[in-house]
């Protein structure tokens, strides 16, 4: 069985108390690793060795964060393989995908940071009162501690380290309990490039994450999760006033017209619903159909979970592999279990009887707008239909819910689709398409999708402060 260690000031070290986390391949159900289980000692040292590191990765130049990036970018991008095999193990994604879908958006994404770290922008000096000139300086906030999701292991520490070392800051990253593997792997190659204690890694639970908040040092806290930790994260860091982003759950709602091209509208649809068994706070699980193409909708969204979207053990060339762990199983299946006596599972639906955490590609119609499904973030395979009347009546639908973090609408309609795109409460809207996700834009949510940007500039300066400087000209 691996073992695996913490990373801490440029060195793999093992936990303070000895005490380990036993990690499960999902697609097996069976273990094949164990993490350290970090306590406040390691979180100490961690953080110590950030600090230690601060001053002088904030006084290096954007040309030398921005060569370090690119190494990194350029490392990472060349044990691929490596990083697709492990992400594979400790999660259960297809391995085709993975490598496709994941890989190559990752490391544009470093690339894409790298180059920011050259573009820190502020308001130009000029002479706003008279005999002073004025400017503005940005600068890194100091030390960040940052916690990932299970969901997205790989990408969504990127998010995280990547504007915050282009920007000058060091980091104490904590990835999730159970999918510590591909986290504790990049930092070893990151490493390589980076001073002793600009990037530090720690495993841990759920208790390690919240002492990594309440710890004294950090500057910022970033955490991308689920709501709940977000609410205990922000109520956590109040206590000392630090600097919170949260990219939290979301619940995008899927609006289909009756004019769109319902063909394409069903395949778009279910592989944006099923890509990483739905396990993605932007999936298009939550569909709303107007009424002159709900049942065809149905039909057609019924045969491609059924039909096209393939689930099986990550070397197969399948969509869906298991969900990530055990509890996410039940909750799942719980979801399912639970659907009301007025709605109709049309696909999937039933045990699959098979080692591992998988959930068959699931579509139930009939909802309402008050059904758990509805409201709820599943966070797997499931795909949920409703229907409406019209424009206000899918509006009103969309955005009664409490997330808004992502949305589409399918229309030929193009007055329609700027229309919808200006009512949706959401941070993102795709119009005829839904999940495509590049560097230069931004990602993040509103309500109880949290706040903060991930990705483009908007997602850079958020790891910045501003400070104006005036001096007097006669002095």
């Amino acid at each position: 069985m691996k073992k695996l260690q913490n990373f801490i000031n440029g060195k793999s070290v093992d936990g303070a108390s000895g005490e380990t986390t036993t990690l499960i391949n999902p697609s097996t159900g069976e273990a094949f690793a164990t993490a350290p289980k970090s306590n406040a000692a390691d979180i100490d040292k961690a953080m110590k060795a950030a600090s230690d590191a601060f001053p002088g990765w904030r006084d290096s130049t954007p040309s030398e964060r921005q060569r370090a990036l690119l190494k990194i970018a350029d490392a990472i991008e060349a044990r691929a393989d490596e990083f697709v095999n492990l992400e594979s193990e400790n999660c259960g994604k297809p391995k085709s995908l993975t490598a496709s879908e994941e890989m190559p958006p990752m490391v544009d994404q470093i690339r894409f940071f790298a180059g920011a770290a050259r573009n820190l922008e502020g308001r130009s000096a000029g002479e706003y009162m008279h005999g002073m000139t004025s400017y503005v300086r940005r600068e890194p906030i100091g030390v960040c501690a940052q916690v990932t999701p299970w969901n997205y292991p790989m990408m969504m520490a990127v998010w995280k380290w990547a504007p915050a070392i282009a920007a000058g800051n060091t980091v104490v990253l904590k990835p999730s309990d159970t999918t510590p593997v591909s986290t504790l792997f990049m930092a070893q190659i990151m490493g390589e490039f980076l001073p002793d204690g600009v990037i530090n890694v720690i495993a841990g639970e759920r208790e390690t994450g919240a002492a990594l908040v309440d710890h004294a040092t950090p500057s910022m806290v970033s955490v991308t999760g689920s709501v709940r930790a977000g609410m205990e994260v922000a109520a956590a860091a109040s206590k000392s006033l630090k600097r919170v982003h949260l990219e939290l759950g979301g619940k995008a709602p899927v609006v289909v017209f009756n004019d769109a091209d319902l063909q394409a509208a069903a395949e778009g649809i279910a592989i944006a619903g099923y890509f990483n068994s739905g396990q993605d706070c932007t999936a298009a699980t939550r569909v709303l159909v107007q009424e002159g193409v709900y049942e065809e909708m149905v039909k057609l969204l019924a045969d491609q979970a059924t039909n096209h979207i393939g689930m099986g053990m990550p070397d197969e060339d399948v969509i869906v592999g298991p969900v990530n762990n055990a509890s996410q199983f039940e909750r799942v299946n719980g979801f399912i279990s639970r659907t009301p006596s007025h709605a109709r599972i049309v696909a999937g639906g039933q045990p699959t009887n098979r080692p591992g955490y998988f959930v068959a590609p699931t579509v139930i119609a009939d909802l309402k707008q008050t059904d758990e499904l509805i409201q709820s973030e599943i966070f797997g395979p499931v795909i949920t239909i409703q229907k409406f009347k019209d424009e206000a009546e899918a509006v009103a639908m969309s955005n009664g819910i409490d997330y808004g973090l992502a949305s589409s609408v399918w229309t030929k309609d193009h007055g329609r689709a700027m229309r919808m795109s200006k009512a949706f409460d959401f941070g993102c809207v795709w119009i005829n398409t839904h999940i495509p996700i590049v560097a230069e834009m931004p990602h993040g949510g509103f309500k109880r999708s949290g706040y903060g940007k991930d990705l483009s500039n908007y997602g850079f300066e958020d790891y910045t402060r501003i400070k104006h400087v005036m001096t007097n000209l006669n002095a």
